[in-house]
């Protein structure tokens, strides 16, 4: 299955950072209880693999994959701890070879359009673009489709993007949804306040209905 056919529906794809593997599960039923169960469990910390795999393993409504795969390994890490899918900050065209052989979609990262013509010619159709307001925002996709929208590429921004700029994003046809670190916030998270972090998935889910409906 395409990433885009995982990512798409949801619009808005929790970007976690999980220093703690017992925050794992409530912090998923949170964000399935607010309206995003797609979720993004980074490899910044040693606890990702562990998390990804308790979420998998206790909360089944949830499409849990692995965020900031920079290496095989941790893409056979990802892979076996259950990760639906797999998302890198760049392109390496030896893990998009690796991920294709391992039956793992894959969403790797691009900044330029150097990048997404590489990315593309090894056979990605979705791309994570980040960091997206640095590198440009809305208006540098824009300008990206205007060379490569024949391709039918997609796009997952992701950086800098929060509740003030989402909408401009999604009203972009081809991006198929945004990643967003602001829906769980590293204090909320350390706290277990996951009744604050689920209002956040929530507020974050109405504004894909509305803008998509």
């Amino acid at each position: 299955m395409d990433i885009a056919e995982t990512l798409g529906p949801a619009g808005i794809i929790p970007v976690i950072v999980i220093e703690d593997e017992a925050r794992a599960v409530p912090l998923a039923r949170a964000l399935v209880a607010g309206g995003l169960p797609v979720l993004e469990v980074t490899f910044r910390t040693r606890a990702a693999a562990a998390a990804i795999a308790a979420i998998r393993r206790e909360v089944p409504e949830a499409t849990v994959g692995a965020g900031t795969v920079l290496t095989v390994d941790q893409l056979h890490a990802a892979k076996k701890a259950g990760a639906a899918f797999c998302v890198a900050p760049g392109f390496d065209p030896a893990i998009v070879e690796e991920a294709g052989s391992a039956l793992m979609p894959f969403c790797p990262g691009v900044a330029t359009a150097s990048e997404l013509s590489q990315a593309l010619s090894a056979g990605a159709k979705t791309v994570k673009f980040f960091p997206a307001e640095a590198a440009g925002g809305v208006n540098m996709i824009k300008n990206l489709l205007g060379a490569f929208r024949f391709t039918g590429v997609k796009f997952m921004p992701t950086g800098g993007v929060n509740l003030a700029n989402v909408e401009q994003y999604l009203a972009v046809r081809e991006v198929v949804a945004c990643g967003g670190t602001w829906i769980v916030p590293k204090d909320a998270l350390a706290a277990g306040d996951f009744a604050a972090i689920e209002k956040l998935a929530a507020d974050a889910a109405a504004l894909v209905r509305r803008i998509r409906s």
